[in-house]
């Protein structure tokens, strides 16, 4: 072995002008590198981590950066086909006679859906009472499901929703099942055999492609929405994928998570966000689509819903940043409290600086995190955060020994956003998320009281806490130094 490393070491050196070569080929490298990710114009911090990291990577860097860095996705092919299906009327402007906030106005104007309403919305808390309440409604579809999701496992709570799905598909049910082809890996064509050939269609999202070297694999950009839709009229939504790891009546250990079921005129915007991702997953075009079946006129109207809802939808296919924007929004609005809660806390700077200035207000501001998430290395950046948070007077609880999944937002008594999306670099630009705004005082309230139980339940974090040098401050230091590259 070490004589043939000899000779290729002699082979080497016999080349002549290698190391200038070498140089030169490093330098172009480096140059194109730089060009390539300087274009994608995210913040300067993220770009500088990245050209700094892959510069250590020669050439490696290159197909790292290629599998896994910043890419946008182009959708305007979809925008047009929405126009020509007539399915534009269900993303119209804020109606004139609409008493809009400057919240619904930005989410209206970076999503292309309009403020909207409900005549429901009932909080699911984890699985056990979500898959309940999905299986009986499932039960009860006449015309068509339409399901998408990030996790679809082949367990006992998928095994369930497969079995009815297929006795609806067998019974004349039109059924489209979107799932993310990396979060589902673990489903087997054979595990789906039973749905489709009962007549449902199944699409991945995304599906790998390394075998296709002129086409870029999508790696990186996940859909990361967890979204049913039963015959144009209700609808489930929120943070619970389809996975015996979230169903405590299954497992003790399950995570705790939060969902929710909706009724009323809203669901005619969360029936658009799906066939949008079906047509762009599928290449379909719209005219495939019964309008009158999937947005049915016996739906109630806009001024019959007494909650005000919207949907907001964010991901790599814009740069607007809905979600993260909404969230900065409520907090610079919110007067007397904001109540944060989620699994994965990387904010950026805007977020950072609201909820600090919200706190240093003299308002209400509450982080509840897990103890330890499913990612070490996010639970290190997360807690990089917390000595500048507790100065401020932000209040922080971690959560366990379950792993705490709910993601949630209270501001003052009457808005609240609760969905898929994290509070981290990840959600806010790379996934497809999906998340509700409600603004009810009533909703709220209900949605307080389950918080409330969390944050009372969850270990308050004390600034004075004891942090050895090498177990606690250099592992933070070093994932949030990494962190704008999630």
């Amino acid at each position: 072995m070490l004589a043939t490393f000899d000779l290729f070491g002699d082979w080497l050196d016999a080349i002549p002008h290698l190391r200038p070569l070498m140089v030169a080929a490093y330098i172009l490298y480096l140059l194109w590198l730089t060009g390539w990710i300087m274009l994608q114009k995210r913040e300067p911090v993220a770009t500088l981590s990245w050209i700094l990291s892959l510069a250590a990577l020669p050439y490696l860097g290159l197909f790292i950066y290629y599998l896994l860095g910043p890419q946008k996705v182009k959708r305007q092919r979809l925008r047009r086909g929405r126009s020509r299906s007539g399915m534009e009327h269900y993303s119209s402007v804020c109606p004139p006679d609409a008493d809009c906030t400057e919240l619904a106005k930005i989410a209206q104007a970076t999503t292309g859906l309009s403020p909207s309403s409900a005549t429901e919305v009932e909080w699911l808390v984890d699985g056990a009472a979500t898959y309940s309440a999905l299986l009986a409604a499932v039960a009860t579809a006449k015309d068509h499901l339409h399901l998408e999701y990030y996790i679809f496992n082949p367990d006992h709570a998928g095994t369930a929703l497969r079995d009815a799905l297929t006795e609806r598909a067998a019974a004349g049910v039109r059924v489209r099942l979107l799932l993310d082809a990396v979060g589902s890996s673990s489903i087997r064509k054979r595990f789906l055999q039973p749905l489709l050939d009962a007549g449902a269609e199944v699409v991945w999202f995304h599906p790998r492609q390394l075998l296709k070297p002129f086409k870029r694999p999508w790696l990186n950009l996940r859909t990361h929405r967890k979204l049913v839709i039963i015959d144009g009229l209700q609808a489930f939504t929120g943070g619970i994928n389809i996975t015996d790891e979230e169903d405590e009546s299954v497992r003790p250990d399950a995570y705790r998570d939060l969902h929710m079921r909706l009724r009323g005129h809203v669901v005619r915007s969360l029936q658009l966000v799906f066939i949008e991702d079906w047509i762009y997953a599928t290449g379909q075009e719209p005219a495939r689509f019964n309008i009158a079946q999937l947005w049915p006129e016996t739906m109630p109207s806009r001024s019959e819903g007494s909650i005000n809802a919207q949907v907001l939808v964010s991901g790599p296919d814009s740069s607007w940043e809905t979600i993260h924007r909404l969230h900065v929004a409520a907090i610079h609005e919110a007067k007397e409290r904001v109540w944060l809660v989620t699994p994965y806390f990387v904010p950026g700077e805007a977020a950072r600086m609201a909820l600090t200035s919200a706190a240093l207000g003299g308002l209400d501001v509450r982080l509840l995190v897990p103890k330890m998430s499913d990612s070490w290395f996010v639970t290190q950046a997360a807690r990089s955060y917390f000595d500048e948070l507790l100065q401020a007077g932000v209040k922080i609880y971690e959560y366990g020994p379950r792993m705490l999944h709910t993601k949630a937002f209270i501001a003052d008594d009457d808005v609240c956003i609760v969905g898929s999306a994290n509070f981290d670099h990840r959600s806010f630009r790379l996934n497809f998320e999906l998340s509700m705004m409600i603004s009810d005082t009533g909703r709220v309230a209900a949605l307080a009281e389950i918080l409330l139980a969390e944050y009372s339940s969850a270990a308050p974090v004390y600034n004075d806490r004891q942090r050895s040098l090498w177990r606690h401050r250099v592992p933070e230091a070093f994932a949030r130094l990494a962190s704008p590259l999630l």
